[in-house]
């Protein structure tokens, strides 16, 4: 039997000993050789992301492993912007959701909080001329009230169908008597279940379940439009942004999540990477490009498929590299 250091045999006790990345296992092995081994292969963890990252996602390396912080109410907000032909987007730098139009009227990934319905979400509908009383879906990708506090507010004036795994359903409805104060959240409805579209009219999306950050966190592909040109989109929506308070058996977890979603975003051929927490893709440079883009020219959105996979690789190597600093911190 393989006798490995006394952290991989905890982890593997805990998951498949096969997600178990390379990087992480050296750690625990260098930590043998002492602390100067331990920190010549966390720094080798690190060089491994950047090179992955290259230019295209230097700024989702630097957040994912030298700089991850969550959202904040203090995020600049957005303008509010068509993305693609059938694709909009609204929130702000920290926070967005998407609205989706179809032939059969709007469909929404993600609400906002509770208290942006006034300053940013129905400001958004009017700036970019949608009518709210077209909403008929709104799909939720994990239930935390950044994400779902808006969709009782929708649902008691519009009445859309509200989508949520039943993992998070169970959370939002029975919310732990310690934490951040109580967001009412919407009457229970739809149960989104992995590989089952969700569609309206001549749109759907494909849920992808990616627990990690909550229990019924979701992932979504889904197809968009530019210059009539359909595209496939993916949006992880289930990010952990503060992995420091991650426990390692957790993150080896949310890594099999991360492969899982690769694994799908492959198949489906995605090429445009969205974040419901764009915090680590330069959202507004992006913005900023497609405002001054002229007919013909790229929609920064589109990164391509090969490029959507290098993404998900550095969002998994970062995880590799918090690992490596939370056993090199154990040593």
């Amino acid at each position: 039997m393989l006798n490995r250091p006394p952290i991989v045999k905890k982890i593997c006790g805990v998951l498949p000993c096969f997600v178990i990345a390379a990087g992480v296992a050296q750690v625990a092995q260098a930590q043998e050789r002492g602390a100067k081994g331990a920190a010549e292969v966390v720094t080798a963890v690190l060089e491994k992301a950047k090179k992955t990252a290259g230019t295209q996602w230097a700024t989702a390396e630097h957040f994912f492993c030298e700089t991850p912080h969550a959202n904040a109410a203090t995020d600049p907000n957005i303008e509010p912007t068509r993305i693609f032909d059938n694709v909009y987007a609204i929130g702000n730098q920290g926070t967005v959701a998407y609205v989706i139009k179809t032939s059969a009227g709007l469909m929404m990934i993600d609400a906002l909080n509770a208290n942006q319905v006034d300053t940013l979400l129905m400001p958004g509908f009017q700036k970019l001329g949608l009518d709210p009383a077209m909403l008929k879906t709104v799909i939720i990708s994990h239930g935390h009230a950044d994400h779902f506090g808006a969709s009782f507010y929708l649902q008691e004036h519009f009445n859309p169908h509200i989508y949520v795994s039943a993992a998070d359903w169970d959370m939002m409805l029975k919310p732990p008597a310690e934490g951040p104060a109580r967001v009412t959240p919407p009457r229970k409805d739809m149960i989104i279940t992995e590989g089952q579209p969700i569609v309206l009219g001549d749109e759907q999306v494909i849920p992808v379940a990616i627990p990690g950050h909550t229990p019924g966190s979701m992932g979504f592909i889904f197809p968009v439009k530019d210059e009539r040109k359909t595209h496939m989109a993916a949006m992880f929506g289930g990010t952990i942004l503060l992995p420091g308070r991650v426990s390692i058996e957790g993150l080896q977890s949310y890594q099999s999540s991360i492969a899982h979603f690769k694994q799908e975003t492959d198949k489906m051929k995605v090429d445009v990477e969205l974040q419901n927490h764009p915090l680590m893709d330069d959202l507004s440079g992006k913005l900023e490009k497609l405002a001054a883009r002229k007919k013909g020219e790229p929609n920064p959105f589109i990164a391509g498929e090969a490029n959507y996979g290098k993404f998900l690789d550095v969002m998994s190597q970062c995880i590799d590299y918090q690992i490596a600093l939370k056993i090199q911190a154990d040593k």
